[in-house]
């Protein structure tokens, strides 16, 4: 047997540096020895699955046909194209510094699904990076609309709810625009967030300074999405929902423009509470050790609407008390009784999910880019790597696996270890026999090879 060199490990700042080391003894037992030259090994054999599934729905016509990067190289190994997909292949698997790809850059999983025989090292992605602008912002906004609505088309449906909120992404050190917001006490970024709340589809985002009020800019950023998506669909009805801070006339009249519903939550004033009070009903036979809710119905007008709209009141008087606590929803929904309102809204709370999902499992808030716009850049190929993987999730895996989170897909279909070999005429992928979740992994194979694009 061949004995390998044996060079003690360096240590650097408390980490240990194998670039030299071949072999080292376990001391729980001396028999075991590891080593880093294993050979063509993957530990992201099921990212297999998400190139088989981009396959499937034409992804990389979608991709060629919004390309918005500008690339001055006459001459260059890998294309602006090539360097987009493999951060987004990166990020899906969970990889979140763009200085992975220089650990990923012989990964015989990762070359194999972009099709290199070398992916591109961490200074190219950083050059390809500094010349992202705001045509690149618009260009893949335009990529995930047209990425949606293969999603929307294919399940048949012809109604959507669009869900408005706006998130914190702290920032360190320098980014452009970056500014302190004081509901969240850090600096950062204050992005707008719309989601489909049937599907949680990642529908669009804004990125926006840190300093701005939550409806800043809305209906701006709301209108290009229901125009779109009604567009497509001359019947396609939608429903926007929002919070308290989304409740601005801008939005209703632009609802109303464009013959969409909206149901958004009104911040408390002291006229309406007093509509509220003058409409609850006492009766000598109420039970004040139980709960009680009452609705009541109204048509008011602020001084800043354009026409009144209805308002639906949900009062409600906890066990043991005498008052009644009031809640307040604008709408112009006119057919639907008060009760039936709330409980529509209150659906809208899912979108939390969504968004701890795109922060958390995509690194939505990944703001360690100097610039603005390659800031908003990163945060919509975050949101392309979340609704990839939403596809996926609603074509291809079994009903109870549909609301897996990402972390949860890694851990069982993404970072599966194979062994890749080369033969004449043959590229072999070898996966774990050992496999915990071999009955999922050809269970999703199947799906996406026998998954049809209408």
């Amino acid at each position: 047997m061949l004995s390998l060199s044996r060079q003690k490990p360096r240590q650097q700042k408390g980490v240990f540096l194998m670039s030299t080391l071949h072999q080292i003894d376990l001391q729980f037992n001396p028999q075991l020895s590891l080593s880093n030259n294993g050979g063509q090994l993957s530990s992201d054999a099921g990212l297999l699955l998400v190139q088989e599934f981009l396959n499937r729905i034409d992804f990389d016509s979608l991709v060629q046909e919004h390309s918005p990067f500008f690339d001055p190289r006459k001459y260059c190994q890998h294309t602006p194209v090539d360097l987009f997909k493999q951060l987004l292949f990166q990020t899906i698997a969970g990889y979140k510094a763009d200085s992975a790809s220089d650990c990923l850059r012989n990964d015989p999983i990762f070359t194999l699904t972009l099709s290199k025989e070398r992916l591109a090292s961490q200074p190219t992605i950083s050059r390809f990076v500094k010349h992202w602008d705001h045509q690149t912002v618009s260009g893949l906004q335009s990529l995930n609309f047209q990425l949606g609505e293969r999603f929307v088309h294919q399940m048949n449906r012809q109604e959507m709810v669009i869900d408005l909120d706006s998130t914190h992404s702290d920032t360190f050190g320098y980014q452009e625009y970056a500014a302190y917001n004081g509901h969240y006490q850090t600096t950062g970024y204050h992005p707008l967030l719309a989601f489909d709340g049937l599907t949680g589809l990642f529908l669009d985002a804004q990125l926006r300074p840190g300093n701005v009020y939550t409806s800043n800019g809305a209906a701006q950023f709301l209108r290009p999405i229901l125009e779109r998506y009604r567009g497509s669909s001359c019947e396609r009805r939608c429903l926007v929902r929002g919070d308290s801070g989304f409740a601005t006339p801008a939005i209703y009249h632009l609802c109303d423009e464009l013959q969409a519903t909206f149901l958004i939550r009104l911040k408390s004033t002291a006229k309406l509470q007093r509509f509220g009070e003058e409409r609850v009903l006492y009766s000598d036979e109420t039970d004040f050790t139980k709960q009680e809710v009452q609705w009541q119905s109204l048509d008011y007008q602020a001084s800043t609407w354009q026409r009144p709209y209805r308002v639906i009141i949900k009062s409600t008087r906890k066990a043991g008390e005498y008052l009644f606590h009031h809640e307040f929803l604008v709408t112009n929904l006119e057919d639907l009784f008060p009760a039936a309102v709330f409980p529509m809204y209150q659906h809208r709370g899912v979108m939390e999910n969504d968004i701890k999902e795109i922060k958390y499992g995509f690194f939505f808030d990944k703001t360690d880019y100097s610039g603005f716009a390659q800031n908003a850049t990163r945060m919509m190929l975050s949101g392309i790597a979340y609704n990839i993987v939403q596809m996926m999730k609603h074509f291809t895996f079994p009903k109870k696996d549909q609301k897996a989170t990402v972390s949860t897909i890694r851990f069982k279909l993404f970072h599966i270890a194979a062994k890749v070999t080369t033969h004449a005429r043959k590229i072999c992928v070898q996966l774990s026999s050992t496999n915990v979740f071999d009955r999922l992994f050809w269970q999703v194979l199947h799906r996406i090879q026998t998954f049809q694009l209408y």
